[in-house]
């Protein structure tokens, strides 16, 4: 069952990459008679044209609107593409009018924690930032991965997900089967530091401004 983390307005903008877990958000908030807007930003890479023509046949196909984003500087040396890449995305999706919606889920909190904690600082994924919002924070990716194969979820799949020269793919696809051995709660344990953070978030954010 898809547990949403916090409020999501009835007109929402959904951060789209084209794959299952966006795909996903999209479908779940169609479904739930939000007025959907589709983002999608383009890192021209070697794959993104075909991410980039999925998404807008998609849309074209169910009259969605979307607006599109692209990459138009060059990474600093020195620089990571992760880094590099989410700097300019998060820039644009800020640009934009109204609430975004992302559809990173709690699978994503566990990875940023332990990748900021190997680096000596952990640190989980806030709910909100600016104008994005991240309603899914809190439902594992076995969740979403179910509701793709109970709906059909039309979706296109990174190759670059799988790469292991990037540093959150090997956590993932390395670190996290071990820490699950040694701590098969992992999630859970996430889980209610995301639940806690998220509360003194909405606190935050509901306080009157003196």
């Amino acid at each position: 069952m898809i547990r949403l983390a916090g409020r999501v307005p009835n007109k929402i903008t959904v951060a789209c990459s084209g794959g299952p877990d966006s795909m996903v958000a999209i479908d779940f908030f169609i479904k739930g008679k939000k007025d959907v807007r589709v983002a999608h930003f383009d890192h021209k890479t070697e794959h993104s044209s075909d991410a980039r023509s999925f998404v807008e046949k998609f849309c074209k196909d169910r009259g969605l609107e979307l607006v599109i984003g692209e990459l138009l500087s060059e990474r600093q040396k020195g620089q990571s593409p992760e880094e590099f890449w989410r700097d300019h995305r998060l820039k644009w999706l800020h640009s934009l009018d109204g609430k975004v919606a992302t559809g990173h889920h709690l699978d994503d909190a566990v990875e940023w924690w332990i990748f900021t904690s190997i680096n000596g600082n952990g640190r989980l994924i806030p709910y909100a930032n600016n104008n994005i919002i991240r309603p899914f924070l809190l439902t594992k990716k076995s969740i979403i991965d179910r509701w793709v194969a109970r709906n059909n979820i039309e979706h296109v799949d990174d190759p670059s997900n799988l790469d292991v020269k990037y540093a959150r793919n090997r956590i993932r696809s390395n670190l996290i089967p071990e820490i699950l051995k040694i701590n098969p709660g992992i999630h859970k344990v996430v889980r209610k530091k995301m639940e806690t953070q998220i509360k003194n978030e909405t606190l935050m954010m509901e306080m009157p401004v003196c």
